[in-house]
């Protein structure tokens, strides 16, 4: 049989079905367990086979299981035994932990999801008690089902050696709420749609037209007399040009479009950020149009998918950069490009993935979906690298830079000691980070804790913000960089940009010492290196943004200037 989930309508006393998800402590969201991990009986039906998973369901940790009750659409059930625990110590000390740890489970009934808690102790925390009877309401709308609730009753004390019934039963009602609006009740707009959410938004966006302003009147302003200075130089003759002083950006003119050093890392890590640019974006827009969050692990199905389908971009950006810099060992370069993101992702999982096996949680992730992943690297996103690597070389790998580059390196002078690229690069990431700091906490606290994130429309005007803001902090510091005679831009544009990760691997450290209540290896082992896996995603993002930027200012000024 296969098993009716996705029957959106239902005809007259059909069978609808209770799946149990998992259980787990409260404030700990990502540890979870199986529902029968915890020594609950199941009811008499068992004429159903098991759910299966997609991709993002598994990788979650998604674990359904027939509950065994029998419940039919539009038909009432009254209080009824659906089965009972023997209860030996064994089984009263699973329970006790579990009471203890504050553990709930979640059920699914139609796609929707139930919460409820496994049971309370009293005030002074000796007796422990379980909750028996699950009282169910289920709402319809015509022959669809739009809301379900669940209230726990039967206080029951713990006591060895006794028997313990678990009941339930199910009542329905005719409900007003539209099937496509099913969902809402588990949003929390006062929440996401608070007053300091669109401050924030506001004060970012002020900033972004601060620091344009900042940029276009340093390119005007200074340029402008920089042009204007080179050109009166031009006009002296020989003799008063050698007395006169010359500084600023124009000596680098003959080594600033040098190859980078480490050609090979710095144009994989370019085109690692303009995928993980581009998977953004598109995800985003994605949600916007389609609201991802009503169907288990498809939020994460998309973005697997997205990254896979835009492996093209990775090779293009990483390919071209390479060529131009005089690279010859591209396909290295385009292995390099292709895996550092999916080997660093992948590699933070097996890592956790063993503490989860350790733990018999249901966060483990089965062999067959590893193999699955693997699969997608290998046979997806490795050729379709390929063809964008190809590409690059080819469409806009020559490299026609606008001054000639010399022979032999200028020394590089000395220089106040803020104007040293480590100081620049550890600056340049404050401002990036003031202007998606509040947008952190809304985004962790619906990963983290048991919110819903649905206002993508707020999370795409901060990347665009944190893309105008990256670039605009990344000319400034390299402006400086060229101005003090340091042709090094590259990797200083590229790290002063990527140094918001640190900021916000910072902020993920007072988040949980100061806004969760996590405990235990597992859940702060996922908390910490989930947070850095995404902290060295959005840094290479960055990082690859504000180089765009500046790769094309710098080009721009050069292209200006008369070069004898």
């Amino acid at each position: 049989l296969s098993p009716p989930v996705f029957l959106l309508q239902y005809t007259d006393k059909e069978e609808v079905v209770l799946w149990m998800n998992t259980v787990g402590p409260y404030h700990n969201r990502q540890e979870t367990y199986k529902y029968f991990s915890l020594p609950f009986c199941a009811g008499s039906q068992k004429t159903i086979s098991h759910y299966h998973e997609t991709l993002g369901e598994a990788l979650q940790g998604v674990e359904l299981e027939f509950s065994g009750l029998q419940i039919k659409f539009k038909e009432e059930v009254m209080q009824s035994t659906y089965c009972e625990i023997e209860l030996d110590k064994a089984k009263r000390d699973a329970f006790v932990y579990a009471i203890k740890n504050h553990y709930w489970y979640q059920m699914y009934i139609d796609d929707l999801p139930i919460w409820g808690i496994v049971g309370e102790a009293d005030e002074n925390g000796e007796e422990h008690y379980l909750w028996t009877y699950k009282k169910l309401e289920i709402g319809f709308n015509g022959n669809r089902i739009v809301d379900v609730n669940l209230t726990s009753e039967g206080k029951v004390r713990l006591v060895p050696n006794t028997r313990i019934p678990m009941s339930y039963s199910v009542k329905w009602k005719k409900s007003d709420v539209k099937f496509e609006d099913r969902f809402d009740k588990y949003l929390d707009p006062s929440f996401f749609q608070h007053r300091i959410h669109w401050f924030s938004i506001f004060n970012s966006f002020m900033m972004v037209i601060f620091l344009v302003g900042l940029v276009s009147m340093i390119l005007m302003r200074t340029l402008r007399k920089d042009y204007a200075r080179y050109s009166k130089e031009e006009e002296m003759d020989d003799m008063d040009r050698d007395l006169g002083d010359e500084y600023g950006w124009k000596q680098v003119h003959g080594d600033v479009f040098r190859p980078s050093s480490h050609p090979l890392i710095f144009s994989s890590l370019i085109g690692s950020g303009c995928q993980i640019f581009s998977v953004s974006l598109i995800v985003i827009i994605v949600a916007m149009v389609e609201d991802l969050y009503t169907e288990r692990g498809s939020m994460l199905s998309t973005a697997i998918f997205v990254y896979a389908a835009t492996s093209p971009v990775n090779g293009y950006f990483g390919g071209s950069l390479y060529a131009k810099q005089g690279g010859r060992r591209w396909i290295k370069q385009m292995f390099i490009g292709a895996f550092m993101i999916p080997a660093m992702v992948c590699g933070t999982a097996f890592f956790i993935n063993f503490i989860a096996i350790y733990y018999h949680a249901s966060r483990a992730i089965p062999f067959g979906t590893m193999v699955a992943v693997c699969c997608i690297c290998f046979f997806v996103i490795l050729p379709l690298n390929l063809v964008g690597t190809i590409l690059g070389r080819n469409l806009s790998g020559q490299p026609n830079f606008p001054c000639r580059v010399n022979a032999v390196p200028r020394p590089i002078p000395e220089k106040k000691w803020f104007m040293e690229p480590a100081v620049i690069v550890c600056l340049g990431g404050i401002l990036p980070f003031g202007s998606i700091f509040i947008e952190m906490y809304f985004i962790f606290t619906s990963f983290w804790a048991y919110k819903i994130y649905y206002v993508y429309g707020f999370m795409m005007l901060v990347l665009v913000i944190l893309c105008i803001v990256t670039v605009c902090v990344t000319i400034v510091c390299t402006y400086f960089l060229l101005n003090a005679e340091d042709y090094r831009w590259q990797w200083t544009s590229f790290l002063s940009a990527a140094s918001t990760a640190v900021y916000v691997y910072m902020y993920s450290f007072y988040y949980y010492f100061f806004k969760t209540k996590m405990y235990g290896l597992f859940q702060t082992s996922f908390y910490f290196g989930y947070m850095a896996v995404f902290s060295t995603a959005l840094g290479i993002m960055c990082g690859a943004v504000g180089y765009m930027g500046t790769s094309a200012f710098v080009r721009k000024i050069y292209t200006n200037v008369k070069i004898d």
